[in-house]
């Protein structure tokens, strides 16, 4: 693990060279989230009762969902990684990880752990003033059980959203452009995952359904943890159910690696 270590504070070291650049892109992403909570104070507002719930989450709730999705999504979130593999295998760039003592993928998770690290050192600034503005929507601290539990779930969230890019990622051994999948897969993520709205506001039965698939322990079960809506057993379960999914994504990618390899070809110095 040492040679992972290293690739490790390298791409660290890589990352802070451009801090400046990295803390104001950082900071802009926080802009949307004005406009969010102002469009739900709207559409709290046109309810004309102070004391209207959504699914079970009062606008105070909803503003509070919102900031701490901006937390989780962070994790769970892997821009550019699928198609960074996808190019790596389509111009050959794949073979020198071929020919040295490294597996590609833990390399990458490694390069992707270092973006991960600087991204919340850049954005401590920015993450303060936004909470600080907005204290007044956020809930009680909670009970250290629970700030654990979603600390476990972040950290989860993170292989959970490597593992699925990276399985995304590797479908180039087989399709010549992957990128239509990769927009697909970034919608599906959107919307599914709880970024857009909470899942909470779909149809019961769409919402089961939705609840299946891996997306929405990337992000709103881990926010809702956070926020005291799950009972102790509920909060287990979305954990069980992240280390299942990324058992399934990990064996997917390993399976999708191994026999991709086998079709694989580059040519050139």
């Amino acid at each position: 693990m040492h040679k992972y270590w290293v690739v490790f504070k390298v791409a660290l070291s890589e990352r802070l060279v451009y801090r400046t650049d990295f803390f104001i892109a950082t900071f802009l992403r926080f802009v949307p989230i004005i406009t969010t909570i102002l469009l739900w104070r709207a559409i709290y507002d046109g309810s004309g009762s102070e004391d209207t719930k959504l699914a079970g989450l009062s606008y105070n709730d909803m503003v509070s969902y919102y900031l701490f999705v901006m937390v989780t999504r962070a994790f769970s979130s892997m821009p550019g990684l699928g198609t960074g593999i996808a190019t790596a295998v389509r111009e050959g760039e794949l073979r020198k990880f071929l020919l040295q003592p490294i597996d590609y993928v833990t390399y990458m998770l490694s390069l992707r752990a270092a973006h991960k690290a600087v991204y919340y050192v850049m954005a401590f600034v920015p993450y303060f003033i936004v909470f600080w503005m907005c204290r007044e929507f956020l809930p009680g601290w909670p009970q250290p059980p629970v700030l654990g539990l979603y600390l476990l779930s972040l950290v989860l969230a993170f292989l959970l959203g490597f593992t699925t890019s990276c399985l995304i990622g590797l479908l180039a051994f087989w399709f010549l452009e992957v990128s239509t999948f990769i927009y697909l897969f970034m919608i599906a993520s959107y919307f599914l995952s709880g970024h857009m709205f909470p899942l909470s506001l779909l149809p019961d039965g769409l919402g089961q359904v939705v609840t299946l698939l891996p997306f929405a322990y990337e992000t709103y079960y881990p926010t809702m943890i956070i926020l005291q809506k799950l009972s102790p057993d509920e909060m287990m379960r979305v954990v069980v159910m992240q280390l299942f999914w990324i058992t399934v994504m990990f064996g997917l990618s390993r399976l999708a690696w191994s026999r991709g390899l086998r079709r694989y070809a580059a040519f050139g110095g």
